[in-house]
């Protein structure tokens, strides 16, 4: 009988450590971490060679391009403030009776965005639209019935470039006013000469070539930390576009992380540390300046912004959250920061 009674407060006492481990119910949150999305702005030129390229330094007296080229460049780079959850600032909001504490909102990754009022999501810059190309000329549609039936290329090239020399003059005849077949307005004029204009230039593309130039834009992301200084953000080659990072054909484009003095410390009573445990933790982002440089150290971008992780952490009183009253907190989902704070007292 007395095993029994032993045994049995050995498992009242197990019974009643293992309550107490069990976590108080809750709902877990993330702290953000702020990411960096950089967009950046390629500009892919292609040039392609004109049928009687050889010619262009017979007939025309130019030095024309044979082979086909492809080149990138950056012609634009920004940056704007995104978030991803911290793994290491993972909270608990205790939802007791103790506390008014009626909704709890968070984001698809459980970020925190608001207690007791509506989250508002960030917004995202628009992407690039690149303007509606034109279409490219076609030479065959300009072509004379005698250049049509030439029997070789160098005697299109002669056809060809004497066309060329022939609408020069007409146009200089039309400017000059001797001109036989003169405009009787403006707008006729106007016409007219961008009737010759566009002559030229298509029956030019025969020897100079065709040259397109297409920007796209791509989105890289950075995670900034703290002394950060000349990371490599990508890779860039002239000949190929944006390659690997460990390509070294590409040049390489850095980026630079500064951290400034400026904290953005929310208006919110703070709790008593050694007397009670925090209703709420958020965050105190610090700001930091962002650079984008080349090779040369030369920037192309800068920003400055608040980054959660650069600051601290900041939790808040107990009290905010009692019976007597309803605290509505609205809290930025980029860098943890309360960005609404409001006490309605209850009625």
């Amino acid at each position: 009988m007395l095993k029994k009674i032993i045994s049995l407060a050995f498992m009242c006492v197990a019974f009643m450590q293992a309550l107490a481990q069990q976590p108080v119910e809750g709902l877990n949150y993330y702290l953000p971490q702020t990411v960096v999305k950089v967009r950046l702005l390629v500009q892919h030129t292609n040039f392609k060679p004109g049928r009687l390229a050889v010619y262009g330094q017979t007939f025309l007296r130019r030095q024309c391009g044979m082979e086909a080229v492809d080149t990138y460049r950056i012609c634009g780079a920004s940056m704007y403030a995104s978030a991803q959850p911290d793994t290491s600032r993972h909270y608990t909001v205790n939802l007791d009776r103790k506390k008014l504490i009626f909704n709890v909102e968070c984001d698809k990754n459980g970020v925190l965005m608001a207690v007791n009022d509506q989250g508002k999501k960030p917004s995202v810059p628009l992407s690039f639209k690149p303007s509606r190309q034109q279409p490219a000329l076609n030479p065959d549609n300009f072509m004379t019935a005698d250049m049509l039936a030439a029997g070789s290329n160098s005697k299109l090239a002669e056809l060809v470039a004497q066309e060329i020399f022939d609408i020069r003059d007409a146009r200089n005849q039309i400017n000059r006013g001797e001109s036989d077949q003169m405009p009787k307005d403006g707008e006729q004029l106007k016409l007219m000469l961008q009737g010759l204009d566009q002559q030229e230039t298509a029956l030019m593309q025969l020897f100079t070539g065709v040259t397109t130039i297409d920007t796209t834009e791509t989105e890289l992301t950075f995670i900034p930390q703290k002394g950060q200084k000349r990371a490599l953000l990508f890779r860039l080659s002239k000949w190929l576009g944006l390659v690997d990072s460990d390509d070294l054909s590409g040049e390489p484009y850095y980026m630079n992380v500064e951290q400034l003095n400026d904290v953005a410390m929310p208006n919110v009573p703070q709790t008593d540390k050694k007397k009670e445990e925090p209703a709420l933790v958020v965050a105190i982002p610090a700001k930091i300046r962002l650079t984008i440089t080349d090779a040369l150290s030369k920037p192309i971008d800068s920003e400055e912004m608040y980054a959660a992780q650069f600051g601290d952490v900041y939790g808040l009183s107990q009290e905010l959250f009692s019976k007597k009253q309803v605290c509505h907190l609205r809290i930025n989902p980029i860098t943890g920061v309360v960005e609404h704070f409001e006490m309605e007292p209850l009625k």
